[in-house]
């Protein structure tokens, strides 16, 4: 195995001359191959080579990899994961985490230690001092090497909640030290930090399915099996500070629509390769169907154009998916640079890669569990149970390979080894070039817990660091050795670029938000900077004004405010900071030349502001806000204050959530107001003497509680993410979208207006008698695929029931069902195909 490689190279020299030979043909059958053959299956982009790291039975069924600092390989084994279509061996104590060596320094792994053995279904690995975090049996646990043979001698339970749904396919699990210092895992709501030796547990947002990245800035990358890239547009636990209010935005962000796949080989034992589309008529998979463990590649060996690439593991098509990002403002924007070509593909069914990671040599790292069944025996289906069995997929178990791509005729090199030097010679390592060496560097600082380090760390700010990254580490480590001075904080803040100036400001908010003095300042430095300032660090600027005296907080958000009210996610990064202060804000914005001009956008803050007012439960501030629109009703501010009012009234759970002595004029026969419906729900807010709210049998509020409920969410969500095209009153908007009210698209068949959402709809289009096209409206109205389920449930409940609609909940049972079985659509509908799918598909319905 050690002359692989160089066998590999002068082997298919000697095939061609000039032009390189393909990957090795598919065969009929799935034989297991050795690594030498399995090799020959691969294709890769031009340029780069992949190369044999470690096989069986040096590792088995390996699932996550991580390199420490000594340059090793850490391995999480689930040797218990489906070696038979029982799933036997899933609670017996057969897995292990594994800490491979190459001892000779050829590239290949030779030596094993196993560092812990006997456990069930290990799923995460969190690596730190002598030890690492370890999920497994349903629960986390610390464990730790104490006398330096590198095999566990310690194991204490941590959290018995991480993890204990079980599933692989649906329960906690990665591992990431993010540039925060936290510890973050996907499919999770749970972080973790060592503080002082000791972790601390905090809750954080849902994130992801398996795996999980993150980029240069720390934002985090994560996905889902049918949706391939997601991220963080903003740190995480920042726009989720308000309790009386629900972000829609900035969290679980998706970074391409773009589903499709290009196997080399047919896919036939996948789980619904029975339904149309899923599969073409070469039995290839169309489209993503177990996405997982985006990797952001952050180093310096591969060719330039690679670096900040984020690398997608698609294990039931035998495939990578490579995806170059591009920031646009605050947003990520990910595509395929070669679409119909995948950056890695084989032609063996068995090749499963599952896991990446960049190692120190600035490879790009492969874990492939090289078995036949990947998918879980509780979602199994019968089809893919006869596929296995006919393929003979089923056995053999316990088998599993490490890869590395390089460039082509690359030498490999031992990386240096961080672990063995003092701790004054990292500081330097905080900005070089590739991220493995700053984020480990950064780690073993923070864990040597010499707090004699911050002047060093402090001068290396101020005068040696050369690059933004590194400054920006440097800052990190002294929040992770809590060193960091408000002082020095400040005149960097005066000094750095803004890429460095939005982290000092997130790293100044504790201490602003405790020192009055301190706030003071910071708000007088961001007032004279803030016109010039870059997008992110506007965004920040709305996500810690909550450390701001009220005063200096209103005049700051409304800057932002005027600049991006357009933007969903700097609606909600300014909610995030005012709890408690909503109808101050409110009443700034009602005094101020903000409210004389009328403006879509400014009306949906004015109701997402509203909404979170009586999210707040202050009755003189809900009673105000009715007296302002008895006042005014005709004014525009009233009309978006009586929608917010009326979103919350649609909420069961606000149901005479107000007691007033007496009835409000405003809900008297003489009220000025036209909206039926919208004051009957914010009606629905309020009891008094002869009068309690009762269910109604019009409208949203006949609906039962739950879709009342999925209908409050939908407001919200539509706000953010639709009122752009078709209005916030449903009626569309000129060279956007077409109307919703009344349309025969919304209130008619349930699965094509799913549909319209999941995969787009191009136009012309004809709504009430009426044909829209280009430019009227916009050609094509893109996919929400990204979206998962309830969300899309809730923005089509509401618009059902909604400005004058009256038609039946969409539940998100629906939305899923309908996303299966039009799996491998991957183009906008148009109006004539989609009626005529539809037409099928009741037609069907009607003749089982």
């Amino acid at each position: 195995m050690k002359n692989l490689r160089i066998w590999m190279f002068f082997g298919l020299s000697a095939l061609a001359s000039c032009k390189e030979p393909g990957p090795l043909p598919e065969t009929p059958d799935s034989p297991v191959r050795s690594p030498e053959e399995e090799i020959l299956s691969f294709q890769i982009d031009r340029g780069l080579e992949v190369q044999l790291v470690a096989q069986e039975p040096l590792v088995e069924s390996p699932v996550i990899i991580q390199f420490d600092q000594w340059g090793r390989l850490w391995v999480v084994e689930m040797r218990g994961y489906m070696n038979d279509l029982e799933g036997s061996e899933e609670h017996q104590r057969v897995g292990r985490i594994a800490i491979l060596e190459d001892q000779d320094g050829d590239g290949e792994m030779d030596h094993r230690i196993t560092y812990l053995d006997s456990l069930i279904m290990p799923r995460a690995l969190g690596l730190f001092g002598n030890g690492a975090l370890i999920a497994e049996n349903n629960s986390l646990w610390i464990t730790e090497d104490l006398d330096g043979d590198w095999k566990a001698d310690r194991k204490v339970l941590l959290d018995s909640t991480y993890a204990a749904n079980g599933i692989p396919e649906h329960s906690d699990n990665g591992f990431l030290r993010n540039l925060d210092n936290w510890y973050y895992s996907a499919k999770s709501r749970i972080r973790y930090k060592l503080v002082n030796r000791e972790w601390i547990r905090d809750s954080t947002e849902f994130r992801g399915q398996w795996g999980i990245s993150q980029d240069d800035q720390g934002r985090l990358i994560y996905n889902y099996n049918w949706s391939q890239l997601h991220g963080d547009l903003l740190p995480p636990n920042s726009i989720g500070r308000n309790e009386n209010h629900q972000p829609s935005s900035g969290i679980d962000y998706g970074l391409t629509i773009d589903r499709r796949v290009y196997p080399i080989r047919s896919n036939p034992a996948v789980n619904r390769g029975y339904i149309p589309g899923t599969l073409d008529s070469a039995k290839r998979l169309l489209e993503f169907t177990s996405a997982s463990a985006p990797t952001v590649y952050r180093s310096s060996l591969l060719p330039q154009e690679y670096h900040g690439n984020m690398f997608v593991m698609e294990n039931a098509g035998n495939l990578i998916k490579r995806n170059v990002v591009t920031e646009n403002g605050i947003y990520l924007e990910a595509k395929d640079p070669n679409p119909g070509r995948e950056f890695m593909a084989s032609t063996d069914e068995r090749f499963r890669p599952v896991f990446a990671t960049v190692g120190p040599d600035g490879g790009l790292y492969i874990a492939d569990m090289y078995q036949g069944i990947v998918q879980h025996g509780s979602y199994m289906t019968d089809y893919l149970k006869e596929q296995t069995l006919n393929r003979k997929l089923d056995h053999p178990g316990h088998m599993g390979r490490i890869w590395r791509i390089v460039p082509k005729r690359t030498s490999f090199r031992s990386p240096e080894k961080l672990g063995g030097l003092p701790v004054e010679e990292l500081i330097p390592y905080l900005e070089h070039s590739d991220g493995w060496y700053r984020d480990m560097a950064q780690r073993l600082l923070v864990e040597s817990g010499q707090k004699n380090l911050a002047s060093q760390l402090e001068n290396f700010i101020s005068s040696q660091a050369k690059t933004d990254l590194g400054k920006i580490h440097a800052l990190w480590t002294l929040e992770g050795l809590q060193v960091l001075n408000p002082e020095f904080l400040l005149e960097v803040l005066e000094k750095a670029d803004y890429a460095v100036k939005t982290h000092v400001l997130r790293l100044l908010e504790p201490f602003a938000e405790k020192n009055f003095e301190i706030a003071s300042t910071l708000a007088e430095v961001i007032q004279n900077n803030l016109n010039q300032a870059s997008p992110r660090f506007k965004l920040q600027v709305a996500l810690s004004s909550y450390v701001f005296d009220p005063g200096d907080q209103m005049k700051i958000l409304t800057s932002v405010l005027n600049e991006f009210e357009e933007d969903p996610v700097f609606r909600d990064a300014i909610l995030s900071s005012l709890q408690g202060q909503e109808y101050e804000f409110l009443s700034y914005l009602g005094d101020s030349e903000w409210s004389e001009t009328e403006g879509q956008e400014k009306a949906i803050f004015l109701e997402m502001l509203t909404s979170a007012i009586v999210q707040g439960g202050d009755l003189v501030e809900v009673q105000s806000l009715v007296a302002q629109i008895e006042k005014a009703s005709n004014h525009w501010t009233s009309k978006a204050i009586l929608s917010g009012l009326a979103t919350q009234g649609g909420n069961p759970d606000n149901l005479g959530k107000f007691t007033l002595n007496g009835q409000p004029l405003l809900f008297g026969d003489n009220n000025p107001i036209s909206d039926n419906s919208a004051l009957a729900r914010a009606k629905n807010l309020f009891k008094w003497d002869g009068f309690s709210p009762e269910k109604s049998k019009e409208g949203a509020l006949a609906l039962d509680e739950n879709s009342q409920k999925l209908f409050t969410e939908g407001r919200q969500k539509y706000l953010a993410s639709c009122a752009g095209c078709h209005g916030g009153n449903g009626a569309g908007v000129n060279r956007m979208g077409p109307p919703l009210n009344g349309s025969e698209w919304v209130i008619g068949d349930e699965r094509r207006l799913a549909l319209i959402l999941l995969h787009g709809i191009e136009g012309p289009i004809s709504v009430k008698g009426k044909l829209y096209d280009a430019p009227e409206i916009l050609p094509v109205m893109p996919s929400h695929s990204t979206m998962d389920d309830r969300s899309i449930a809730a923005i089509l409940t509401y618009i059902r029931n909604e400005w004058g609609n009256h038609a039946g909940p969409i539940p998100p049972r629906l939305v899923g069902g309908t996303r299966h079985t039009s799996q491998g659509r991957v183009y906008p509908w148009s109006e004539t195909e989609l009626n005529a799918h539809i037409a099928k598909l009741n037609q069907t319905d009607s003749n089982p």
